[in-house]
């Protein structure tokens, strides 16, 4: 998996200090090149909701979403791809906005 932000070791992706038009890229990015039974962790300041929520409209059933921790200011979540994605069900949002 390679992207623009690296990863350690333990597959946290810290974004909370990126701009959203910077992290929400990113995090599609980072998702759709796993592999299938691959994750990454995502480390924000507050719940990514509206990134779940595209992840289910544009690749229906190929993920999990756990939510590790929601402490104030640090959300942890582990996102696992369990099966290989085909083409989005709608089209690929940019930003944070979903357009």
């Amino acid at each position: 998996m390679t992207t623009e932000y690296p990863i350690g070791a333990d597959k946290v992706l810290d974004v909370r200090e990126l701009d959203c038009s910077l992290k929400h890229p990113l995090l599609v990015k980072t998702f759709t090149e796993l592999a299938a039974g691959e994750h990454f962790i995502i480390r924000n300041g507050h719940e990514p909701a509206r990134l779940r929520d595209q992840f289910a409209e544009q690749w229906p059933g190929t993920f999990t979403w756990e939510k590790l921790s929601a402490d104030p200011g640090e959300f942890r979540i582990k996102v696992t791809k369990f099966k290989p994605l085909g083409a989005p069900a709608v089209p690929v949002a940019t930003s944070c906005k979903g357009n």
